[in-house]
């Protein structure tokens, strides 16, 4: 066999090791990856059961990288402190090494049986857990086919002088070897790939244990690049875990490096060959990180929390101002609170409702993206609000009190439905219309004018009907639904008289122009909705606007119409 082939069918058997490691992930994640996040979620109160989450949820997944991104979703949205995360980093790195140990053990014989399981429980269902474990089954029987290959492959490797030469000089320079092994886990993505990788060399004699000790203390320092580096776009807060967990490899795996004499031997008095000593110190240094470091996750979270530091012009959102964490417990100042946190989210939303007009008016691309940057801002308050008033809720609250949560974050929600209609239907249509250099007919302008004024006036109504609870704003907040709802049908229709007199804007803008009308009048109807819980608690709405039986011919047109009824309860625009 010469050089190339040589190298060829080892590396063929690594690219078949990343692949089966990643099936066995992501078969596991969409089995089951709505009951880990459940998992860790309920397990984030302190370091030991964070850690212990960690533990169990790496062990079943086996990638330490999966659960790094559970844990940068959780702290981006403000439900993960950085200590907790740093502890079920520390759990989620010991986890990721049952792999290792389980395969050490010589088990490459069950490959083909996998495989064949999986296959069939794959191939059983076009959907469903069954389907996705047999993806995880299938990628487990490749991980041991691979080993079995990139053995065979490596034999040959032992008697080539070259080869002995150059890992001769690496084994005289640790340091250059750790930072190969550091550069290989950063390509491979995967911890375990490398460290099974480095396993198979030390079992097919390939490499010197000593060599594959420094390897892997290596491969554990590289583990903890990975995860940062697919941090980097996401804010501060996301980044301190990744940063936190870098730091304890990094740290510990230099440590580890300079007592491995002292280790060595110590290893070599437990059972097994060359790949198992491999798979203990790949525990053993896992286990020793959490020990030494879980009781300094506090600290270390402060360090982090100082390098990376809130910065709003740097992160390009805003943070709550007014969520009072000492007063969650209390439901009447947590209310009052959220309340204020609202009010700076509503000011948010009727900035950008304003400035709407301004963008079709001037195609001006720069307002644009700072109207987007802005429901960014949106959705950060919106989660922020909602997780402080769910949390508030769990405090005994009364009757009234409960009540008023829920309409607060009914209110936040609507609100923030308002920012991605904005923000994802209306930027758009000015985005057409700025890039097709479409421009309305003077009197279709106006109508959009109008009808935008009514709704900027509506939605301070509405803040107003909000804060105050009074059912006369509230019923003035309807009635001016209703007006909006005659101003939308007027538009549409002077709309289709200037189609049918051949105006040739009017033919240009005709699906733009409508579209806009109707994201107004759902807007408009995602602020209205603040009028109903109060006009209902007053018993002023009636259940709905359809009658039960249809009215005779000769009924009055009045009756027919519906005028002078009370305010309708209907939601939609």
């Amino acid at each position: 066999m010469n050089g190339a082939e040589l190298l060829l069918n080892i590396a063929g058997g690594v690219a078949l090791l990343l692949w089966g490691v990643r099936m066995v992930r992501t078969g596991i994640l969409r089995a089951w990856g709505s009951e880990f996040r459940r998992v860790l979620a309920g397990s984030l109160h302190n370091r030991l059961t964070a850690w212990l989450a960690g533990l169990g949820v790496t062990a079943v997944l086996q990638s330490s990288t999966a659960t790094a991104t559970l844990a940068v979703s959780f702290a981006s949205k403000g439900l993960l402190t950085t200590s907790a995360g740093l502890a079920l980093m520390l759990g989620a790195d010991l986890g990721s090494t049952l792999v290792v140990q389980l395969l050490s053990f010589g088990v490459h014989f069950l490959s083909p049986a996998l495989i064949l399981v999986g296959v069939v429980a794959f191939l059983a269902t076009e959907s469903g857990v069954t389907r996705h474990l047999g993806r995880a089954l299938i990628g487990l029987g490749l991980v041991l086919l691979s080993l079995t290959l990139i053995v065979g492959a490596s034999e040959p490797l032992r008697d080539s002088a070259a080869l002995q030469t150059v890992l001769g000089a690496i084994g005289r320079e640790p340091i250059i070897a750790f930072l190969l092994a550091v550069l290989l886990t950063w390509l491979a993505h995967s911890s375990v790939a490398t460290i099974l990788f480095f396993m198979s060399l030390v079992g097919s004699g390939a490499i010197p244990l000593e060599l594959g000790f420094v390897l892997v203390l290596g491969a554990n320092a590289g583990a903890g690049i990975v995860p940062f580096v697919l941090s980097l776009s996401e804010g501060p807060a996301a980044r301190r875990i990744p940063l936190g967990n870098l730091l304890f490899r990094a740290v510990g795996a230099l440590i580890a490096l300079g007592a491995l004499s002292y280790v060595s031997p110590w290893l070599a008095q437990l059972n097994g060959g060359g790949p198992r000593q491999i798979a203990n110190l790949h525990t053993a240094f896992n286990l020793a990180l959490a020990i030494l470091f879980l009781p300094l996750t506090g600290p270390v979270a402060r360090l982090v929390e100082r390098l990376l530091p809130d910065n709003r012009e740097a992160e390009g959102q805003v943070k709550p101002r007014y969520l009072d964490p000492s007063v969650v417990k209390k439901p009447t100042l947590a209310l009052a609170a959220a309340s204020r946190e609202v009010l700076r989210m509503a000011d948010i939303i009727e900035t950008m409702l304003r400035d709407l007009i301004e963008v079709f008016r001037t195609n001006d691309q720069k307002l644009m993206q700072r109207l987007s940057d802005l429901d960014n801002d949106v959705d950060t308050l919106y989660e922020a609000i909602k997780l402080y008033l769910t949390e508030a809720s769990r405090a005994g609250t009364t009757e009234e009190e409960s009540k008023r949560i829920v309409d607060a974050i009914t209110f936040t929600t609507n609100l923030e439905h308002v920012g991605d209609i904005i923000d994802k239907n209306l930027l758009e249509l000015a985005q057409k219309k700025a890039r097709n250099r479409l421009s309305f007919s003077d009197e279709g302008w106006q109508e959009l004018e109008a009808m935008h004024a009514r709704v900027v006036d509506n939605m301070q109504l509405a803040i107003g009907v909000f804060m105050s609870g009074d059912v006369d704003p509230a019923r003035q907040l309807l009635a001016q639904k209703e007006k909006l709802r005659e101003i939308e049908r007027a538009g549409s229709e002077h709309h289709f008289e200037r189609l049918r007199s051949g105006r040739v804007q009017s033919i240009e803008t005709s699906a733009l122009h409508l579209d806009i009308m109707r994201d107004l009048k759902r807007i408009n109807s995602h602020l209205t909705s603040v009028a109903y819980p109060i006009l209902d608690a007053h018993g002023v709405l009636r259940a709905s606007r359809l009658r039960k039986e249809p009215l005779p011919p000769e009924a009055p047109a009045e009756a027919q119409t519906g005028a002078g009824a009370a305010p309708t309860a209907a939601p939609g625009g």
